[in-house]
């Protein structure tokens, strides 16, 4: 049996621009927040490089985690009453929707893209290592900790909580398609939350919805799919996402040759070496990563002098529609003007190929898997959501991709000597023949 750490003697409120107020009454949440591996969210943003294409997106995972916190709060208040929600299970789902993203690194994704880090796996680590956190989370009991790890891994048995903090209708894409939007100063992801809580419902496996509610599910996931293609996967975020790659490989390989650094990567060591402790990967912000990144616009090696001052400086690579069957010849050509001009294409000219829905409906053997959105009927009787809606069985079976071409316009075609390599690339990149 796990006890409760109580309540405070008065609630502690977070002014914040999405939620209006978030409130805290818990004594154990309060003291999860104030751990140090939580205050070093307020050093991860949690839109990695997207503030270099929205500059208001400076938002961080503290910012997100406390939101994500607040969505749980309010939805087990609309729970709370119902025959299929078990009370019990208040704090746990308390605590896993505010750690879900504490094992998050610098950049996020894009970081993690490189040094095949998970966060997942982190985020789990910190919950059961020798942390803050997990001493807090002892004070419960034991096994508490592990309760919300498997919460957030998703194997806990109680699937009504996974599915809440982790599903195509879940806590977490609530808050990000809000706050995402708010500071990258666009509506795309706006959507009407307050109506959205009032429709769902507990189940033994999973969130539900009211019938009634189809439409309100219909905007979130549209609102979804302009955010991916609008914001998430701009195509100046990609590009600052694949220098920022760029650049650590160039560390990495220069690190594994035996370079000279002018200051020594300490941080960086253990994951150029694969040998990332605990301790190793809490002591990583963007503040570190950036500081070296500041370090390395000086350094003797021009490909990294380069490639960090482009990223500090915000002087990106350029994008071009890049239709696969052009690839071959659009890179061969490129691969020759670059190397005429001592640029290396292995970092300067970077192919991406993106294919993104915005709701997943996967069929296996004719049965729906991967936490579909479902309805609850007016009989009582359960249906996957694109059964009912035309709109969302429209995005379910289709599936749009954006190819795109990165590299440095300007280093090539504002040398006269390649007007003929500009030309001819152009012309491949239009189809003219």
């Amino acid at each position: 049996m796990y006890q409760s750490l109580g309540q405070l003697k008065e609630t502690k409120v977070f002014k914040d621009p999405v939620h209006r107020y978030i409130y805290v009454d818990d004594q154990l949440i309060w003291q999860l927040i104030g751990t140090k591996e939580f205050q070093r969210l307020r050093r991860i943003k949690q839109l990695g490089t997207s503030f270099l294409t929205f500059h208001g997106a400076e938002h961080t995972r503290f910012h997100h985690s406390l939101g994500v916190y607040e969505i749980t709060r309010q939805l087990i208040n609309v729970f709370n009453g119902r025959p299929e929600w078990d009370d019990q299970y208040r704090e746990l789902a308390l605590c896993a929707a505010l750690l879900h993203d504490v094992g998050h690194g610098p950049f996020s994704h894009a970081f993690e893209n490189v040094f095949g880090v998970e966060h997942e796996t982190w985020t789990e680590r910190i919950i059961l290592g020798d942390t803050e956190i997990k001493a807090v989370l002892d004070q419960v009991g034991d096994g508490f900790a592990e309760e919300v790890a498997a919460v957030i891994r998703k194997t806990h048995p109680n699937k009504l909580l996974v599915t809440m903090i982790s599903s195509q209708l879940d806590v977490d894409r609530m808050d990000y398609l809000l706050r995402d939007a708010h500071f990258a100063g666009v509506s795309y992801g706006t959507f009407d939350l307050e109506r959205m809580l009032r429709v769902l419902r507990p189940s033994r496996d999973q969130l539900v919805v009211k019938q009634s509610g189809m439409h309100s599910i219909e905007d979130y996931i549209m609102r979804r799919y302009q955010m991916y293609w609008q914001v998430y996967l701009h195509p100046v975020t990609r590009s600052s996402d694949y220098l920022l790659k760029a650049i650590l490989e160039r560390a990495q390989e220069l690190y594994a040759g035996h370079y000279d650094f002018t200051v020594t990567p300490f941080h960086l060591i253990p994951l150029f070496e694969q040998t990332m402790t605990l301790k190793d990967y809490l002591a990583l912000d963007e503040t570190i990563v950036y500081f070296y990144f500041q370090q390395w616009m000086e350094e003797e090696d021009k490909v990294l002098s380069d490639l960090a001052s482009r990223f500090v400086n915000r002087k990106l690579f350029k994008y071009v529609d890049y239709p696969q069957e052009k690839r071959d010849a659009v890179h061969e050509r490129l691969c020759l003007a670059f190397s005429k001009i001592g640029l290396d294409p292995d970092y300067y000219l970077l192919e991406d190929k993106l294919s993104r829905l915005p709701y997943d409906l996967y069929l296996e053997n004719g049965e729906i898997s991967r936490h579909p959105i479902m309805l609850q009927m007016k009989d009582g009787t359960l249906k996957e959501i694109s059964q009912v809606s035309p709109l969302v069985r429209a995005i379910a079976t289709s599936r749009q991709t954006d190819e795109k071409l990165f590299f440095p316009q300007e280093e090539l075609y504002d040398l006269k000597e390649f007007a003929n390599e500009k030309m001819q690339i152009d012309t491949l990149l239009r189809g003219d023949h």
